[in-house]
């Protein structure tokens, strides 16, 4: 273990943030790819774990790829076409697959620029809280590449095709008030505000039924690749699973007898 990756737990929701921030935090690095997925593996198993937080040390959330090593042809961006795309494979895909995976509702902060795998790193998020001083950007070609972690999936499915292909066409980078009338964040708040605002919201999840959250999620993460008659059979086999649970019984009561629910995963 490294300290690329900062990880605290606070009442059943951890906050991990990405700590490079003399390089603003690019995803192009070994090790913090290798932390990141093993996060999304610890809070997969960790049930206690309610919600989780993402964000960046320093004044940037991620610039993606490291431009220098892209110049140098060096670490990821090192070798011939089937050695870059081979670290592709085992780099920042790994970490696209493990974010859009991970079990817990995920709320990114995004505390500043987020460009290219940056930005798509708090697309393969759930939620994202925007500081005033975020920007993101589509700009891949802009650096005479192409997205090569998913952000050609995941950018139309936040976004529609029009405005996806705006950003990634165009490299231009959008700010924080833009993201929020095109539907790309939920709020945007004072730089100050921001690890408060999202905390906030991850209490406002936290407090419901942890493996219900989790089945939850799963669902509408199929429903992005199932069919409607497909999610409905899914969602028939959870409802059978989750009607027997003690939790189930809990916030019946709880609602009857107005009141708060006291979740124990069970």
């Amino acid at each position: 273990m490294t300290d690329k990756l900062l990880i605290t737990q606070d009442d059943g929701i951890a906050t991990l943030t990405l700590n490079i921030p003399d390089l603003r935090n690019p995803l192009t690095d070994p090790d913090i790819c290798t932390e990141i997925c093993n996060a999304m593996e610890w809070l997969n198993e960790d049930q206690s774990i309610r919600c989780a937080i993402l964000t960046g040390a320093g004044k940037a959330f991620s610039s993606g790829g490291n431009l220098k090593h892209m110049r140098d042809k060096v670490g990821m961006f090192e070798g011939d076409a089937i050695a870059v795309r081979n670290r592709y494979r085992a780099g920042i895909q790994k970490v696209a697959r493990a974010v859009w995976n991970v079990e817990v509702p995920l709320i990114a902060a995004v505390n500043g620029p987020a460009y290219g795998a940056g930005c798509d790193l708090t697309l393969f998020c759930d939620i994202r809280i925007a500081s005033q001083t975020a920007v993101f950007a589509e700009n891949f070609v802009n650096v005479g590449i192409i997205s090569g972690d998913g952000g050609a999936w995941i950018l139309p499915r936040h976004l529609g095709l029009s405005r996806a292909a705006e950003m990634a066409f165009t490299a231009e980078p959008i700010d924080a008030q833009k993201a929020l009338e095109w539907g790309l964040v939920s709020q945007v708040t004072a730089p100050e505000d921001l690890m408060d605002a999202s905390m906030n919201m991850a209490r406002r999840i936290a407090r419901n039924p942890p493996r219900h959250l989790r089945l939850t999620k799963r669902l509408m993460r199929e429903g992005t690749v199932s069919t409607f008659d497909q999610l409905l059979e899914l969602s028939a086999a959870y409802q059978g699973a989750v009607h027997q649970t003690a939790d189930h019984e809990e916030a019946v009561a709880a609602l009857l007898e107005r009141r708060e629910g006291k979740f124990t995963g069970n």
